[in-house]
């Protein structure tokens, strides 16, 4: 049975000096990108523009809102991102050409409702794991108003694009199904950092599921010291997941057989688990896969032994201790 493929298409919305940060990412001027192991540098030769930015993205912003005649505040939006992307079963096979064509037609159908003049930069990404075209454009109207609220709109336009983009790319690609808005799954689109920082997270539960099991009656000391040190980064780690997945209104979408099965486990896991931990994430993430990553971090905190705990608590008082009383020498 074949896998569903979905035409893609995200918008996001950018006011100020996050506008540089997400050029840095689209341009790839950075030099390293140890923050997004996802880039295969030895690929980025395979990126490709479809429309290059004649100068930097604020400052080409700045100049058509200029131009336009348009009045900015602090909090105006000055750029919008639009990703456009499949989903990786409709990619695979696809030679560079067959790709770009179908980013080809991505922008034929943005430009029947956005003036191309508007559009800095159509950059599409090959270097990481599924092909996809960053859009950034400024968001003026056919008037010449600087509007992205009319442009991108509610959750009723944002339901308007989705219908819109798939009725077109279907004529090209019959296989595409309609792609979701977050607006209709009533979710929030979550970053793709999100699901880099669980990568990390995934790593850092590896390295301690390989010390759980390898604790014995003969290594306990050394290993509880070195678990001990990892949790200092790894307790944090999934606090600020829960914290990320929680601001991103995360939800499940499962059966009602599927959810009771989850209120049964985060009940089990409130129970045994300390309040940082605490895993109201479980009744709000998103995504199947985050949601199983989620409860393996949750889960390995249960499986290390009570002494290991009690080790790292006490290590973790003593170093904090240590270090108040060289800041008040």
């Amino acid at each position: 049975m074949s896998q569903s493929q979905y035409a893609i298409m995200r918008f996001a919305k950018y006011k100020g000096p996050e506008i540089s940060n997400i050029e840095a990412h689209n341009e790839r001027t950075k030099e390293k990108y140890a923050s997004n192991p996802d880039i295969d540098l030895s690929r980025s030769k395979y990126n490709f523009h479809l429309i290059e930015p004649a100068g930097r993205y604020r400052a080409e912003a700045e100049s058509q809102i200029q131009v336009a005649g348009c009045r900015t505040r602090t909090d105006s939006v000055r750029v919008v991102e639009t990703m456009f992307t499949a989903t990786p079963e409709f990619f695979k096979g696809k030679k560079l050409p067959e790709v770009r064509r179908y980013f080809e037609e991505t922008l034929r159908f943005f430009e029947q409702y956005q003036s191309r003049e508007t559009i800095i930069s159509a950059v599409v990404h090959m270097d990481e794991k599924t092909p996809h075209m960053h859009l950034s454009f400024v968001p003026l109207t056919a008037d010449g108003r600087l509007s992205a609220k009319e442009i991108v709109g509610n959750k009723k336009k944002l339901t308007w694009w989705q219908d819109k983009f798939w009725e077109h790319m279907v004529v090209k690609c019959p296989d595409l199904e309609r792609g979701e808005s977050a607006s209709q799954t009533g979710r929030d689109h979550i970053p793709p950092r999100i699901f880099k920082e669980m990568t990390r997270l995934n790593r850092q539960r590896q390295k301690l599921d390989e010390l759980l099991n390898d604790i014995g009656p003969f290594n306990g000391k050394k290993r509880a010291a070195e678990i001990s040190k990892l949790l200092d980064g790894y307790i944090p780690a999934v606090e600020k997941m829960h914290t990320q997945l929680k601001k991103y209104n995360v939800a499940f979408t499962e059966t009602a057989t599927e959810n009771k099965r989850l209120k049964k486990k985060a009940a089990e896991l409130e129970q045994s688990l300390e309040a940082a931990t605490k895993t109201s994430v479980l009744k709000e993430l998103r995504d199947a896969q985050l949601r199983r990553d989620y409860e393996d971090a949750l889960t390995l905190l249960e499986r290390i032994p009570k002494e290991v705990i009690e080790f790292y608590q006490t290590s973790k008082y003593t170093r904090k201790d240590h270090e108040n009383r060289n800041e008040s020498r």
